[in-house]
């Protein structure tokens, strides 16, 4: 993998963006050339800086409605059928964006066929690009990793099933070490090394060298560590590749060093300026955008049951402080008449009709667009959870407090990543997504999160 403005993208994930970019680019062109041998009077083909232009509005278009369909998300498991599905649904969304573009760039009109020949070709080139990726390109750019240990922590990355998880690596085996307090890994995956460490990695061309090793104080090989090292090999320790591969921080193995050292920390806690003029601006565009399915959705709650459209509710926010969230009503209004705060259940009785649709679209948050913009809250991080329900988290689950330390979102790596949280286990599996984000954070990382957020809208998951 490659650290993008601090955040892990898997080598073969850039070489498909890097692909498809160019396919999206070209085929413009070739649209152009055809147009121009069919005669056709378009403004484009003669003049070069336009068709330039046209060209690169069109693949930052449909760039992004791919990105929204989530089809750069390394954890993408779909079916052949549900990919064309997903392709086909980005190039709807990159064509409403490009219609905005035109509408908002004046001299930025694609005339005559330019568009339907350059929609044709693209998509030819998409899939088969996606063709190519899934049955071969993955697996020749996978790095090649050798893990030194066999013991019980080099076990947890041979524990690694999930695809996901073992995006853009090829673990070639486990090299026992002094360090290893007993072999937990099969012996078919071990490797007795009959040479020195240095001319095993040169032989079989090792990219990457895990150290997870049980007990560091036993001895690690030092010299020829170094000599692979200079051979180019990257050394990780086995936290920071784990942290890498699930996107998450383990807490039975977090220390406080792994924040202590991070940059990324102090741009979020102490240069949050910048972050709040992305919170600003995307909120207003929203509130503006979306005012009529506002108006709707509260004229709808309130014809389908009785109470308020709104509902207000106490939430934990930055430092601790609790805040009133807004949202769209979604339940009915003695859904905790006893005064109990309780999680969200699947197809909890408590939720209207109407209810059951704004929540499935995750149209109830929108009115958390009015928080941001007063500054309870960012546009992403940590989602808030309800006091009575952090007291008991923060004493059953160890660094839960450290979330409070930046603004909570409307939306999250934590929410793009995982399930609905209704249990203490899962509120410590998304704890671990969200100091994930919250170590890692950049301006790229929140880009990303937003754009996952629109694919996890338009294919429903994770709602109650």
């Amino acid at each position: 993998m490659y650290r993008v403005f601090g955040h892990y993208l898997p080598r073969a994930s850039l070489v498909l963006f890097c692909t498809e970019l160019s396919v999206l680019l070209v085929s413009v062109f070739v649209a152009a050339l055809i147009a121009s041998f069919e005669g056709l009077q378009v403004e484009a083909v003669a003049n070069g800086s336009k068709l330039l232009s046209e060209a690169a509005l069109f693949a930052v278009s449909i760039l992004g409605g791919m990105f929204a369909t989530g089809l750069y998300q390394r954890d993408q498991r779909d079916t052949p059928f549900e990919a064309l599905l997903r392709i086909a649904v980005a190039f709807l969304l990159g064509l409403m964006m490009l219609w905005v573009f035109s509408a908002l760039v004046p001299g930025q009109q694609f005339e005559g066929n330019l568009l339907p020949l350059s929609l044709l070709g693209a998509l030819i080139g998409i899939t088969s690009c996606r063709l190519v990726y899934f049955d071969a390109t993955e697996a020749r750019l996978a790095r090649r990793v050798l893990v030194l240990g066999s013991g019980t922590r080099a076990a947890e990355i041979a524990r690694l099933r999930r695809a996901a998880d073992r995006h853009g690596i090829d673990i070639l085996g486990f090299v026992p070490c002094a360090g290893d307090q007993v072999a937990e890994v099969e012996a078919g995956r071990r490797i007795d090394l009959t040479v020195p460490l240095s001319d095993y990695v040169a032989s079989e061309r090792v990219e990457e060298l895990v150290i997870a090793p049980d007990d560091r104080r036993a001895g690690l090989p030092d010299a020829e560590m170094l000599d692979c090292k200079l051979q180019g090999v990257r050394i990780i320790d086995l936290d920071n590749f784990l942290e890498r591969q699930l996107g998450r921080l383990r807490l039975s193995a977090l220390k406080p060093s792994q924040l202590l050292y991070s940059d990324s920390l102090t741009n979020v806690l102490v240069r949050p300026w910048g972050k709040r003029a992305l919170d600003i601006a995307i909120s207003l565009f929203m509130v503006v955008l979306l005012s009529p399915v506002l108006l709707l959705t509260a004229a709808l709650i309130k014809l389908d049951s009785r109470g308020p459209a709104l509902y207000r509710q106490r939430r934990v926010g930055l430092g601790g402080e609790v805040f009133t969230l807004c949202k769209f009503r979604s339940m009915r209004t003695d859904a905790e008449i006893d005064g109990k705060a309780r999680w969200a259940t699947d197809r909890d009785p408590r939720i209207t009709r109407v209810g059951s649709f704004i929540r499935k679209t995750r149209i109830d948050e929108l009115p958390q667009l009015f928080n941001i913009l007063r500054g309870d809250m960012s546009f992403v991080g940590p989602r808030p959870e309800r006091p009575e329900f952090v007291v008991d988290l923060c004493e059953q689950i160890p660094y839960y407090e450290l979330r409070h330390y930046v603004k909570p979102g409307l939306t999250g790596w934590a929410q793009t990543r995982y399930p609905y949280g209704a249990s203490t286990d899962d509120a410590r599996a998304k704890l671990e997504l969200d100091l994930y984000y919250i170590k890692n954070y950049s301006f790229f990382l929140d880009l990303n999160i937003i754009l996952d957020t629109v694919q996890v809208v338009l294919w429903r998951k994770g709602a109650r």
